[in-house]
């Protein structure tokens, strides 16, 4: 079966708006997406690139056209879940490690849905690391376990080689999904991940 893989970080909405979406398409096609944590600092600092937060800046009208297009996204799939981070942008390198730290014991994907949560659905300042913590232990998280093994270096190693890798493959930002090699950026395409999906059941 073709390997679908979701590349993000915890601090892209449009990473969280596709975490939502996923699901679905999981129950449809009936592939599992693999989630690799990647930093997305590190991506823009490798490929030269900028955030839209930056990059966007001065435009007259691209920024009023993509939350337009952010807003059809949570119309069409009925997304009720979901504010812009007041603290944007959040700086996730902790978080980000912690997501490692998470797959090395267990409890990855709730770790996902529930950082996904505190920075998009009930948006925190999820660079404070008291903030970080009592985020942690309000979702029944090992807190101190996670924070602790996010400062151990191999975690801090397997990261920067995820985001490495990443880039290495094409990735210029998040989300991004390879359906075997085949790479797609950004949430709008989705549809065309699905189809690929189909296409090489």
């Amino acid at each position: 079966m073709t390997k679908v893989e979701f590349h993000f970080d915890l601090g892209s909405p449009n990473a969280y708006l596709s975490h939502l979406v996923i699901p679905a398409i999981e129950t449809r096609t009936g592939v599992k997406f693999e989630y690799v944590p990647i930093l997305l600092g590190g991506v823009f600092k490798l490929t030269n690139n900028r955030s839209p937060a930056e990059s966007l800046v001065g435009i007259k009208n691209k920024p009023a056209y993509e939350r337009l297009e952010t807003a059809r996204f949570v119309r069409r799939h009925g997304i009720t879940r979901y504010q812009m981070n007041p603290y944007f942008p959040v700086n996730t390198l902790v978080p980000m490690r912690g997501a490692i730290a998470a797959q090395s014991f267990g409890c990855f994907p709730r770790y996902v849905d529930e950082m996904f949560r505190h920075m998009w659905a009930d948006p925190k300042k999820l660079d404070d690391p008291a903030v970080l913590r009592a985020a942690l232990t309000e979702s029944g998280l090992e807190a101190d376990r996670i924070l602790e093994l996010a400062g151990v270096q191999a975690i801090k190693d397997r990261l920067l080689e995820n985001t490495q890798r990443s880039v290495e493959r094409g990735t210029f930002g998040a989300p991004t999904f390879f359906v075997g090699d085949e790479i797609f950026f950004g949430k709008d395409r989705l549809r065309d991940v699905e189809e690929l999906i189909a296409q090489t059941a």
